[in-house]
C-alpha cells in the first residue's frame, strides 16, 4: 500500500514558484523574501544578516542551539564585455557550465527590469568553415544576443557590465515522480528544511533547544554565507542538506563518483567534517523510522556548507544529508519525489531525538 505523501498542494505550489524565481549568487534577496514569507507561520522569529542569509528560529532563547541548513543561491553569469555590435560576453558566477549554454534562453537582470536574450551559436553549416575543425563551446566563444545592433542599443535596455544572467527554464514534473528544473541545487534544500518547520508546527512538537532553520547565501562561490552566519549563531549542532550526484546515468564513472541512485533514499556522507557520533545518531533514526538511505565518502571536504559549520568557531558537531540529483548545474536538474520526502522525514525525526545539551564529543 502506498504511503501517504507528507507534501501538500500548497507546499508543491510554493516549491514551483520558489524554483522558478531567479536567485543568483550575490543576488538572492527576492528568493529569500519568498522563502521567509512561506516559513513565517511556522516559526517564532527570524534573523537576517548583512549579505542576506536568513535564520528562521523556533523556540528562541535557549542555551543549546541546533541548525538545519540549506543554501539559497544558484549558479549564474555576469555581463563582462559588450561588443560594438551588441554581442555580450560573460564571466561565471559560480560553477556555470559553458558546454550547455549554446541555444539557451536567458534573462539579464537589470535595474530597468528583465531583458531577454539567447546564447547564440553559429549554424552547423558555418561554424567550422574557417578552421576546418569543429569548435566546442568555451568561455572564449559563447555569447549573448539580445536582438540589438549596437552596444549603445544594449545599454539603453539597462544592460551593463556586472548585470547578472540566469537561464529561463522552469519547473516541471516527469513521470509523476521526478522534479525537474534549474536551481534544484539547492533551493530544493531550502524547501525541505522549510517543510521540516511546517511539520514541527503542524504536529505541535516542542523542541528542548532553539532550532535555527537557515537558508544561507553564496554557497556556490565558496560556502561564504554559511561561513558568516555560523559565526553569528554559534550553534552546537548543524545538520546540512544539499544535493549530490545520482551516478546511474550514462557518462558517469562509479569508481570515481560512487554508486548512488535516485529514488533509493537520502545519502549520508562520511568524511572528516562529519561528526561521527551525530552521524551514527542519524543512522539510528533512519533505521528506527524505516527511512531508506545510502552512503557516500568524501575526500578531505564535503564541498558543502557542512564544512563551514563544522569548522566554525570552536567546532560544531555537523552532518550532511544529501539529495541524489541528476544533471547537476544544468537547466534540467532532476530528483525523485520519494527522496525529497525521505530527506524531510529524516531531518524531522533526527531533531526529535536530539537532547538539549547533548555532548557529541568522542572523548569525555
Amino acid at each position: 500500500m502506498a504511503t501517504k505523501s507528507i507534501l501538500t498542494k500548497s507546499s508543491l505550489d510554493f516549491l514551483e514558484k520558489y524554483l522558478n524565481n531567479a536567485s543568483p549568487t550575490g543576488f538572492e534577496s527576492k528568493g529569500q523574501q519568498m522563502w521567509l514569507d512561506y516559513i513565517r507561520p511556522y516559526i517564532d522569529e527570524f534573523e537576517v544578516d548583512t549579505y542576506g542569509s536568513v535564520a528562521a528560529v523556533i523556540n528562541p532563547g535557549q542555551k543549546y542551539k541546533v541548525v538545519i541548513e540549506a543554501h539559497a543561491d544558484e549558479i549564474s553569469w555576469f555581463v563582462h564585455y559588450i561588443t560594438d555590435k551588441g554581442f555580450i560576453y560573460l564571466r561565471r558566477n559560480g560553477g556555470s557550465d559553458h558546454m550547455i549554454a549554446p541555444s539557451k534562453r536567458v534573462i539579464i537582470h537589470t535595474d530597468k527590469g528583465p531583458v531577454r536574450a539567447v546564447f547564440g551559436w553559429p549554424a552547423i553549416h558555418t561554424r567550422n568553415m574557417l578552421t576546418g575543425k569543429e569548435e566546442s563551446p568555451s568561455m572564449k566563444n559563447i555569447f549573448l544576443d539580445c536582438g540589438c545592433k549596437t552596444k549603445e542599443e544594449v545599454e539603453k535596455l539597462g544592460v551593463h557590465v556586472g548585470c547578472v544572467v540566469t537561464f529561463e527554464d522552469e519547473f516541471m514534473v516527469l513521470n509523476k515522480e521526478n522534479f525537474v528544473g534549474r536551481a534544484l541545487d539547492n533551493r530544493i534544500g531550502g524547501f525541505m528544511i522549510a517543510e521540516v518547520a511546517r511539520l514541527l508546527h503542524k504536529n505541535k512538537k516542542k523542541l528542548p533547544f532553539s532550532l535555527y532553520v537557515v537558508n544561507a547565501v553564496q554557497e556556490e562561490i565558496g560556502l561564504r554565507g554559511a561561513e558568516m552566519i555560523s559565526r553569528s549563531i554559534e550553534p552546537d549542532v548543524a545538520i546540512v542538506t544539499d544535493v549530490c550526484h545520482d551516478t546511474q546515468t550514462p557518462m558517469i564513472n562509479k569508481v570515481e563518483q560512487g554508486d548512488l541512485h535516485s529514488g533509493q533514499g537520502p545519502v549520508l556522507t562520511y568524511g572528516p567534517a562529519v561528526q561521527n557520533n551525530l552521524l551514527k545518531k542519524i543512522i539510528a533514526v533512519a533505521d528506527a523510522e524505516k527511512i531508506p538511505f545510502q552512503r557516500a565518502a568524501a575526500s578531505r571536504s564535503t564541498g558543502t556548507d557542512t564544512d563551514a559549520f563544522a569548522y566554525s568557531g570552536k567546532g560544531v558537531a555537523s552532518a550532511l544529508i544529501s539529495l541524489p540529483l541528476r544533471y547537476m548545474h544544468t537547466t534540467v536538474e532532476m530528483t525523485h519525489r520519494d527522496d525529497v520526502e525521505n530527506v524531510i522525514k529524516l531531518i524531522y525525526n533526527a531533531l526529535l531525538k536530539i537532547k538539549s545539551g547533548e555532548d557529541f564529543r568522542y572523548i569525555k
